[in-house]
């Protein structure tokens, strides 16, 4: 099975979803990184261009290390649009992946970068298969799965679906620490070192699920679209069963 992660920026596949990324490099499947924004805002010391480059080469190493193919979209960190151009790539790397599962951002999150790559992705799923959309990578007839993942603390997020992470949890940490120019800046901007940060939402989340420790997701429901629960690995619902 072929497994596409979105994030709006270099860290955020490995911190909202790092751990149910492990869970399916273990079982086997295909994993592909697509990274929305370069990252060029996310330093106070480092210039645009630099800490683009180094940001670039931190996705590498973490999608390096778990095995996935990094998809580098290129846009300005903070500064994502849903655009003809922005459609146009996103629509491709969904091609390059001929993903059967797609896992993106929540539409409302607190960062506008997650919400516009959250939505981008759910509205272009669909355009996969459509010929006269030219992009690079050829039309893919598939329709995927969709799953939201979670928001910082959880916030304007309610979860339908979990993953149990409790038995890769540490090598999620491991998995976030490649992005080791963020771990200074997250603590300048929400206080937290960076397990404790992980560590958190990922108790909070098993306790609503029964396991020690879990990630949270919510499915697309559309017209055309299917649902099946279970192409989350270890998937728990939302009693825990």
């Amino acid at each position: 099975m072929n497994v596409l992660f979105v994030g709006a920026h270099p860290d955020d596949i490995e911190t909202f979803s790092g751990g149910t990324a492990l869970r399916y490099a273990d079982q086997g499947d295909k994993l592909f990184f697509c990274v929305s924004t370069n990252g060029n805002c996310g330093s106070s010391t480092l210039p645009a261009p630099q800490i683009a480059a180094v940001r670039h080469k931190e996705a590498q190493a973490a999608a390096d290390q778990i095995g996935a193919t990094l998809i580098w979209l290129d846009f300005d960190d903070e500064f994502l649009f849903d655009s003809r151009e922005a459609r146009v790539k996103f629509i491709n790397a969904l091609r390059i992946a001929e993903a059967d599962v797609v896992i993106c951002h929540w539409t409302s999150d607190y960062n506008p970068d997650h919400s516009a790559s959250g939505r981008i992705v759910d509205e272009v799923v669909s355009m996969m298969g459509i010929p006269n959309i030219k992009t690079d990578a050829p039309p893919c007839s598939k329709i995927p799965h969709v799953y939201h993942m979670d928001t910082i603390a959880g916030v304007n997020f309610e979860p339908q679906l979990y993953v149990d992470i409790t038995g890769v949890f540490k090598r999620k940490v491991e998995l976030v620490r490649c992005h080791a120019s963020q771990n200074s800046w997250m603590k300048d901007i929400f206080g937290y070192e960076l397990e404790e940060f992980l560590e958190l939402p990922a108790r909070f989340r098993g306790l609503q699920c029964r396991c020690p420790m879990a990630e949270a997701f919510r499915p697309s429901y559309r017209w055309a679209r299917q649902f099946t629960q279970h192409y989350l690995p270890g998937m728990q619902s939302k009693n825990g069963r």
